[in-house]
């Protein structure tokens, strides 16, 4: 009965969701999912937003994975946001209502902008899972193999390792499920979700780095208990966004008796798996234009001394910018602990922003 109350507004927000075609990345919608949902029961899975049938057969077989999926939604979200921050695009398009019914159009066009949607997607969801299996929250999985590899002289395998193998295996059962339902789209904007998508993965294997605990007497780290553990998503998004901007745009061509996604502007070769591509070129987004998907930067904070792409003549795109000032209050830098509890008070000082016209 708890989950009742739930039961209107996650209807709600399915009817309207599901009217629209599905795109591959509707599921990041879960992020607007109420942190009071317990996920206990099956009959929940077909509540639940913007999910194709696949989608909702892993989470009735599945209900302990919801919460994970759910988080991951939120990630994406969150870092997107801040990894595009000093961007012109930043991450506007899946920053819209819970009751919304679809993204926005750069989003369903096949852009550079989707390219980075569905590889952060479809790496946060397997990073999420992954993680999940280590620290206990699924049943279906624990801790990651030992590997094969002898470890260096002072070194020894152990810890729980990130269960990258199972978070893949799930997330890409999860992610790439509606892009491979027949009528989700063209196929030229399938066979780029997909591509897209395993790009991202690509980027999430070569986050799998060696940790280690130090173990000795006074802290000697005489020796070293090691693990493979996934890098902070931020960081993947970082490796992600590099690609993102040097992305390749592909058309889709016959090759032989069948057609595939090619280079448009370089002799025709095979894609390669770590290259993220697009179809259309993106907007500009200095200005709003709804059919487009841009929100423009009017009123975006820029940087006046910044050479980079939040430097105000950038983001402003050359319509100039206004000042305003702002006041901060601190906590005063202390150079002896004790410091902060007798003498030191809170520091206050005013800043000058600047934000795009």
């Amino acid at each position: 009965m708890r989950s009742s109350s739930h039961i209107p507004t996650l209807g709600v927000l399915t009817a309207l969701l599901l009217s629209q075609v599905c795109s591959g990345v509707k599921w990041l919608v879960l992020s607007h999912t109420p942190a009071t949902v317990p996920f206990n029961q099956t009959q929940q899975c077909k509540l639940l937003p913007a999910m194709v049938s696949s989608q909702i057969q892993l989470c009735r077989s599945n209900i302990e994975l919801m919460p994970t999926i759910v988080q991951a939604a939120r990630e994406v979200k969150k870092t997107c946001q801040k990894t595009f921050a000093d961007m012109r695009w930043n991450c506007s398009s899946i920053d819209i209502p819970a009751n919304a019914t679809k993204y926005r159009p750069d989003l369903e066009r096949g852009t550079r902008e989707a390219a980075f949607m569905y590889a952060l997607s479809a790496a946060a969801i397997s990073h999420s899972i992954a993680q999940a299996c280590t620290s206990g929250d699924l049943r279906g999985c624990s801790c990651g193999p030992i590997p094969a590899e002898i470890p260096e002289p002072g070194h020894r395998w152990g810890g729980c390792a990130d269960n990258l193998n199972y978070g893949l295996y799930v997330g890409t059962k999860f992610s790439d499920a509606p892009m491979k339902i027949k009528r989700s789209g063209s196929n030229a904007n399938k066979l780029m979700q997909l591509h897209n998508s395993e790009v991202g993965r690509q980027a999430l294997k070569q986050a799998l780095v060696m940790k280690c605990k130090c173990h000795g007497v006074s802290g000697s780290c005489s020796t070293r208990t090691c693990w493979k553990g996934l890098q902070d998503l931020r960081e993947i998004a970082m490796d992600l966004k590099s690609k993102y901007l040097s992305a390749t745009k592909v058309v889709y061509r016959a090759m032989g008796t069948r057609k595939h996604l090619v280079p448009k502007d370089i002799d025709i070769r095979p894609l390669r798996e770590n290259e993220m591509i697009y179809l259309h070129s993106s907007p500009d987004f200095c200005t709003k234009n709804e059919k487009l998907g841009s929100v423009g930067t009017q009123d975006r904070q820029c940087n006046k001394t910044s050479v980079g792409s939040d430097s105000c003549d950038l983001m402003c795109c050359g319509r100039g910018y206004n000042p305003y000032t702002e006041k901060l209050v601190e906590r005063c830098h202390c150079k002896y602990h004790w410091c902060c509890y007798v003498t030191c008070k809170k520091c206050e000082r005013i800043v000058e922003r600047y934000v795009c016209k």
